[in-house]
């Protein structure tokens, strides 16, 4: 299975997360996506921050999805910016890249019911390399 980590900053994801589903507190904005980057999870949920001014809240998710990286967001008015444990269990998504909605990742919709669908479709993490994976859920 896909594992799962829960991190209140996308900047606590080690090497060894590579290819896992990475839900974090922290905003959807360009550094953060470059934290992400570096680790190459299979999906980063990230909050939109209230995507602020020129929509720097989810900017990262362009960013991500240059490398072929899923990456979406949830909206602020749904999780507390900061608190992963609030994304994943109130979190609706508000955006959300190509490679993330070609993983089954919809807007509009609760994140955790999502995470469940994509670790039950994809059994196992492909190798962390420019084909996105996912790990588990330690939280």
């Amino acid at each position: 299975m896909i594992p799962i980590r829960v991190v209140d900053s996308i900047t606590e994801l080690q090497p060894a997360d590579a290819g896992c589903i990475a839900v974090s507190g922290s905003h959807g904005g360009l550094s953060s996506a470059r934290y992400a980057l570096a680790v190459r999870p299979l999906l980063s949920v990230f909050n939109d921050a209230g995507v602020g001014k020129d929509a720097a809240g989810v900017a990262g998710l362009a960013l991500l999805q240059a490398q072929g990286l899923a990456a979406c967001t949830v909206s602020h008015t749904s999780a507390c910016i900061g608190q992963a444990a609030s994304t994943l269990a109130c979190g609706v998504v508000s955006h959300a890249n190509e490679a993330a909605r070609a993983l089954g990742i919809v807007t509009g919709q609760p994140l955790r019911p999502q995470l469940q669908t994509t670790t039950r479709r994809l059994p196992c993490a492909p190798a962390p390399d420019n084909n996105p994976s996912m790990p588990a859920a330690d939280n």
